[in-house]
Parts: structure tokens; C-alpha cells; sequence
């Protein structure tokens, strides 16, 4: 197996979610590729079906990017309010 494909690693929900992962797997060092699946033609209706977008690393790095992806997919979700 070629270490350096790109494999399938994870469907991300939100643009929130993946600018989360982004920064994660940027402080890793984790080379990635987010495909999103929104087009402007069809106003987004894929995201039902596919996830907001998806997100390819290495076969090399698979493993170092699950156990991101579960840590922040692990995280409290917690909103504030000024009032």
C-alpha cells in the first residue's frame, strides 16, 4: 500500500466542526485535503446526504488523525451567553 494516498479518514457535520479539525490537525502536522460537499447550483442539498464535507489524509498519518478527530469529536460542546 502506498503510504502517501489519500484516504478517506472522516465526515465532518458542520463548518464549525471543520474549522476545528483544520486547526487540530494543523497543530499535528497532519497534511489534509477537505472536499466539501455545498454547491452553489444546488443551494447545499447534498450536505443532507453526504456530511458538510469530508476529510482526506495520508495513509501514512490515518491513524495520528482518528485519534484527532476523537478528541475533538470528544469535546464538550458548550455555548455562552452574555446575559
Amino acid at each position: 500500500m502506498n503510504p502517501y494516498r489519500w484516504v478517506k479518514t472522516h465526515t465532518v457535520e458542520s463548518i464549525f466542526e471543520s474549522d476545528m479539525l483544520k486547526d487540530a490537525l494543523d497543530r499535528e502536522g497532519i497534511e489534509y485535503m477537505i472536499r466539501e460537499h455545498k454547491d452553489t447550483a444546488y443551494d447545499g442539498i447534498f450536505i443532507l446526504q453526504k456530511g458538510f464535507a469530508t476529510v482526506f489524509v495520508r495513509a501514512k498519518d490515518e491513524t495520528a488523525a482518528q485519534a484527532v478527530i476523537r478528541r475533538i469529536k470528544n469535546l464538550p460542546y458548550v455555548a455562552f451567553s452574555k446575559d
